[in-house]
This record gives structure tokens, sequence and C-alpha cells, in this order.
């Protein structure tokens, strides 16, 4: 998948979605599906296009490189900084740090991921120059998808509606996609299907990092529609886990990475081998994320303990996916009583894991 900073030299023309996505959870991945080839594709057919027709007449008469400019590339844009963080000055932490968010994006199907510098000049783009300029110009932009509830130009003036307004002007539609709402959230507090929708049920960002904050996994992941995880590699510790009979690894984290409840979870790891021929490997395990009082520990620090350890990990990188909060960090009146409750971290977190 093509990541790039400039609308220069990307693959034209474009399908493109609209937005932040910082953390592609299933409200993104619903703005995203319909500039996907296919969803395109299906478009197509219900437009009574002959698909063979299109697929094999340029090529006659086109090279491979014109052929391919010939077809509608799917891309997502969205903006670095966060316009959060260009406003406020304050760093902020994301769900899906760039590395994480290109994962997500190619799994999907996303064939480029456009990263438009958000600074003084684009926050000042009226609604109008920013689809005629940045859209129809730079992008050429032939399908647009938003979510219901986007706004861009300066000073957040343009609306969902907006857009698909002034992208008419270019014969460009615009889908708008209807704000997703958290059915397990709206089931449990009402039978009425016309419950008022509120920010304790409809699908965001603010709504998984609030979940995340509470250790509520559980809803947090039915958001995202896959398990929150933090990926990072592993680096010498105090080994302090090891004289209690429960080694870890220490994890090095994304500094940009939004991080949850401090506490002990039980999580799902999976290994990645720097060998390209050897496949990842998955184990169980719990979290401690936190400073450890118990010894005293200074030091903020993410670790890992696997049920079944590998010999070596440093330096390996691990994807850990949580999956329940089992209690939050304390300090406990000595070591041998801190062993204690980690093996009871370690039995719970085994009959958890195991329903799952």
């Amino acid at each position: 998948m093509l990541v790039t900073s400039s609308t220069e030299g990307i693959l034209t023309p474009t399908a493109v979605a609209l937005g932040k996505f910082d953390g592609v959870h299933i409200g993104h991945q619903r703005v995203i599906q319909p500039i996907l080839p296919s969803a395109q594709d299906q478009e197509r057919r219900g437009n009574g296009e002959n698909l063979a027709e299109k697929s094999t007449l340029p090529t006659g008469n086109l090279t491979p490189l014109e052929s391919q400019k010939k077809r509608i590339h799917s891309t997502v844009v969205t903006f670095d900084p966060h316009p959060h963080e260009f406003f406020t000055g304050q760093p902020r932490t994301l769900l899906t740090p760039l590395d994480e968010k290109v994962e997500q994006l190619r799994s999907l199907g996303v064939e480029q991921l456009v990263l438009l510098p958000f600074d003084k000049e684009l926050s000042a783009l009226s609604p109008q120059d920013f689809v005629a300029k940045i859209l129809v110009q730079q992008l050429q932009c032939q399908q647009i998808s938003v979510g219901e509830d986007f706004c861009f130009g300066k000073k957040r003036t343009g609306t969902a509606k907006d857009l698909q307004t002034l992208a008419a002007k270019f014969n460009i539609p615009v889908t708008i996609v209807p704000i997703q709402t958290d059915i397990d959230e709206l089931s449990t507090k009402s039978s009425d299907i016309n419950t008022t929708l509120t920010e304790n049920n409809r699908i965001s960002t603010s709504l998984i990092r609030q979940s995340l904050e509470a250790g509520d996994i559980e809803k947090a992941n039915r958001l995202l529609g896959r398990p929150y995880t933090l990926t990072g590699v592993v680096i010498p510790g105090q080994k302090l886990g090891r004289t209690i009979g429960f080694p870890t690894a220490n994890l090095q984290l994304p500094k940009d990475k939004f991080l949850p409840h401090q506490g002990v979870y039980a999580v799902r790891v999976v290994i990645h081998s720097q060998n390209p021929e050897v496949s990842a490997n998955e184990n169980l395990g719990v979290m401690n994320i936190g400073n450890r009082p118990t010894v005293n520990g200074t030091h903020f620090a993410v670790e890992v303990h696997l049920f079944d350890w590998p010999d070596d990990l440093y330096s390996k990188e691990l994807v850990v996916q949580l999956v329940k909060f089992l209690r939050p960090e304390q300090k406990f009146p000595s070591l041998e009583a801190l062993k204690t409750q980690i093996q009871l971290d370690c039995t719970v977190a085994r009959e958890i894991l195991a329903s799952y």
C-alpha cells in the first residue's frame, strides 16, 4: 500500500474516503467500504456496465502503466498531525499510530493512504477551495465517502451535505454514511428501536478511548470490531519477575500510542519472527501496565508474562491483544503476596482466554 504525505506521485484518479480514522473502528470501516475495489465493481454492475469489456479494451491500445491510470484507486485521505494536536499545540496519543493504521487499512484492501499535512495553509482553506484544490485538482477524485458528522474547511464550516453539494458541481458523487451505533449498548438500555442516539452509544474514537480508560475492554473491542492491541519491541528490563517465577517481557511502545487503564489484563500475544519464512507464534498470558508499586518502581512499564515462555524474546516484536481487564494495579505488602496474586491472575486469565 502506498503511504505518502504528498499528493504528488499518487495513483490517480481516486475514490476517496475522508476523515481522521484514528482507530479504524467499525464506523470508519463503513465509511471506507464504498471506495474499495469490490464496492466499486458492485456499483458498476448495478449501473449495467460490462466489467469484462471495460477491463480488456484498454489493454489492447494502452501500455500497462497507462491502463493502470484508468483504474480508480481506493484512497484514504486523512491529516497529519491530528487537527486537535495542531490547534491545541499538545501532543495527542492515538488508538492507531501510523504503522497500525497502515496495517488495518491494508487489511481492508485500501490501495493508498494520503496524509495531508495539517498546517496553517490547509486549515485556512474554505470548503469550496478544499474541494476544488485538494479533491479535484490534486487527487483527481471521482468518488467520495464521508461519515454523516464529517466537517471540513476553515473553522469546520463545511458539513457532509455541503461536500455533497460542492462536489456535485464537478460531477463527483458523495456517499454520506450514517453514524454507526453500538447495538449491544442500545439493547441493554431499551427495547425501543427509537432510543435517542447519545455519545454513549454512537461508535466513535472518543467512546473507545473512554472505554479503554475505564478498563471496559469488551466494549472497546466491540466498537473496534477487533481486539485493541499494543505492539512493541521487547527491551531489557529489571528482570524482577524472574526472581518470583514470573518472567516478563518489557515492551517499548510507540510514544504516541494510547494506553488503557493501568492494571492487569488477560491477553493473547502474537510473536513476530524476523525470519519471514517462520510463521507468527501466538501465546496466552497476562499483562501489567503501570509503575510496579510493590517493588517501588519509579518508571512506567508495560510488561507481559506468557504462560508458555519462549527462551529469548529480546528484540522481537510482540502484538498484544487485550481480552479482559482483570484488576487495577496495587501495592502488596511483600513479594510473596505479589507472587500469590500473580498466580491467581494467571489462573483467572487462563479460564477467560479458554472461553474466547
